[in-house]
């Protein structure tokens, strides 16, 4: 049975040919009234007929929505037929009914009239669902792409929305005069304080999605300057699962501040390892492991096993992926890296093909004080992972760029699991290998949350020295790269992440310092023990090379047995466990890079 809001269209439709015939006939020259009987039954026909072929062609049967583009191509359609039938009927007549022009002529004028009722629809049906102006405070959006577009269409689609866009700052000179989703372009970021001003707008709105920091910085001041507010939308690392909406807006961060980077992903290739496999991820209460967790299970996997020994962290990670899910869920799994049979019983009755191995001790100064530690997390930890994985089908170990050529416990005891990773790949038939990167924003222990904690308490901001660098990546763009890295790496390699240009610790400081409207101290302490002033990605020998992605290198690393750790013992004094882990990351040894073998000399003297 047709519904009424079928029968709607159809009516008005109908009323448009009416009106349509019946203005082609009146209004040609020389028109004979005579002939208002042969116009009516014309017009009936064409009724009839604009009915029959409508339904014909789902236009009257709910298969379209109303003024969509689907909808007006099936009009169209429909109205070509029904003006050549009409024609075709009175040609056929020996006395036509009306002039032979008037079908074509009033069908042209009858789809007009359809056309008006349907954008009078969608003006009508776009105010109903625009925000109250009474309520909603008037936004001024930065950037007029393609962002942009699914922000506007996401704001002016919300009745009881907070925001209402009321103008589009662009720098392009060629969207001058442009209008988005009705929405006007009045200028570029120079015009920020007169458009701003002209709208009555109270905020700014940064719109690109990977903008450059520069741009961003620039933007916000210009829009702090002119006394509103500044916010920003997600770049699209993080909003891979969804198009931006506006309640993904939020307050601008240090990480937007220092720069985004623009992840290309090969989404096949992942899903080629990924999808429909067992994977566990240790440390998965961690910032790394939990951001693994997360990003890997959209990819579906047949099953996700979270592993960790700190239980709150355990379940917090488990939450954020479903907030539904109970402690009892078998994807959570608690144990401790030290317990060498515990992770053998896992990897046995669980069987996983993939590992992220992610846990591990990183904070470099207390490390340094506990050099032990150091080794039974992190070196025996990883160990006992590697020798229980040993039938998995890929092996990831997550390191970090203190490996390259290292100076600190935390490079130390990470470079020996490089090298221990390149040697259980040489002795197993899945691919076994490491992922390096550098410094990540958010992650626990990270620089950026001792400045928040310190800035919270009013100050001061201790930075190591005004010219230490260090690299920086969010932890969304960093575990989106590990993801693509271990898709493409090779058996016994360690990848490098590209990680864009190094930045001034100081720089953080002063920009996290510039996002609180009180005054905070910085103050200047020194490099503290294993401290480098730069980090660097590469080991000396090592070459960047970048064969398959253009922001992942790939170099070769000298295996280092498990039967040199025997004489390792962690509970030795400090300086003797660090010389022991000096003494495993520079072996004589040889090593093959990229097909043919190379000398690399330590940084203390030694050849491998």
């Amino acid at each position: 049975m047709r519904s009424r809001d079928d029968l709607f269209p159809a009516a008005g439709d109908g009323a448009a040919w009416a009106i349509g015939m019946a203005a082609a006939v009146l209004t040609r020259p020389g028109a004979d009234p005579g002939r208002m009987a042969g116009t009516a039954v014309t017009v009936l026909l064409a009724v009839a007929l604009q009915g029959a072929i409508g339904h014909a062609v789902h236009l009257y049967r709910g298969r379209y929505p109303y003024a969509s583009l689907e909808e007006v191509r099936a009009l169209a359609v429909t109205v070509a037929l029904t003006a050549t039938a009409v024609l075709a009927a009175a040609a056929a007549l020996p006395r036509h009914p009306v002039p032979l022009g008037a079908p074509i002529e009033g069908g042209a004028f009858a789809l007009m009239l359809m056309l008006a009722a349907r954008y009078a629809h969608t003006l009508r049906h776009r105010r109903r669902q625009r925000p109250d102006e009474r309520v909603a405070a008037p936004v001024v959006l930065f950037g007029a792409g393609r962002t942009t577009d699914l922000l506007l269409r996401s704001m002016l689609n919300d009745p009881g929305g907070r925001y209402l866009p009321v103008g589009l700052i662009d720098d392009d000179p060629r969207k001058r005069r442009l209008r988005r989703s009705g929405v006007p372009v009045l200028g570029a970021r120079a015009d920020i304080p007169a458009v701003l001003a002209r709208t009555g707008a109270t905020m700014v709105v940064f719109a690109v999605a990977n903008a450059e920091a520069d741009l961003l910085r620039d933007v916000r001041d210009r829009t702090v300057a002119a006394g509103a507010t500044f916010k920003v939308v997600p770049s699209v690392t993080e909003l891979m699962d969804h198009p931006v909406e506006v309640d993904d807006i939020r307050d601008v961060s240090v990480a937007d501040l220092l720069g985004r980077h623009q992840i290309e992903t090969d989404l096949d290739a992942i899903a080629g390892y990924l999808a429909g496999k067992r994977v566990l991820v240790t440390g998965a209460g961690g910032s790394i492991g939990s951001e693994l967790c997360r990003q890997i299970h959209r990819f579906h996997p047949a099953e996700l096993m979270m592993l960790d020994r700190d239980e709150s962290a355990l379940q917090a990670t488990q939450l954020s992926i479903d907030a539904r899910s109970g402690i009892d869920d078998p994807s959570v799994i608690l144990a401790d890296l030290r317990d060498a049979a515990h992770l053998r019983h896992i990897f046995r009755t669980r069987r996983p093909e993939v590992v992220f191995h992610a846990a591990a001790l990183k904070h470099l100064a207390l490390l340094q004080r506990f050099p032990g530690e150091a080794v039974k997390t992190n070196v025996l930890g990883t160990l006992n992972v590697l020798e229980a994985a040993a039938g998995v089908e890929r092996f990831v170990n997550i390191s970090t760029d203190k490996a390259a050529d290292p100076s600190s416990v935390l490079g130390y005891s990470k470079r020996v699991t490089e090298r221990l990773t390149a040697w259980t790949a040489g002795r197993n038939p899945g691919t076994f290998l490491s992922v390096r990167f550098g410094n990540v924003l958010g992650s626990r222990g990270s620089v950026f949350t001792t400045f928040t904690a310190q800035i919270a308490d009013g100050g001061p901001v201790t930075v190591t020295h005004p010219d230490v660098t260090r690299y920086f990546m969010t932890v969304q763009e960093a575990v989106h790269l590990v993801i693509q890295a271990a898709a493409i790496g090779r058996d016994g390699e360690a990848l490098v992440l590209e990680m864009g240009e190094p930045v001034r610790i100081a720089e953080v400081a002063r920009q996290m310092v510039a996002l609180r409207p009180a005054p905070v101290e910085i103050r200047y302490t020194g490099l503290r023990p294993g401290e480098k002033l730069a980090e660097v990605l590469f080991g000396a020998g090592e070459v960047d090379r970048r064969p398959f992605h253009p922001l992942i290198s790939h170099v070769a690393v000298p295996p280092l047995s498990a039967a040199d750790l025997a004489g390792v013992d962690p509970d030795a004094g400090p300086d003797e466990v660090i010389a022991v882990l000096v003494r495993l990351c520079a072996p004589a040894v040889e090593c093959v890079e990229v097909g043919r073998p190379v000398r690399h000399s330590s940084p203390r003297g030694a050849v491998w």
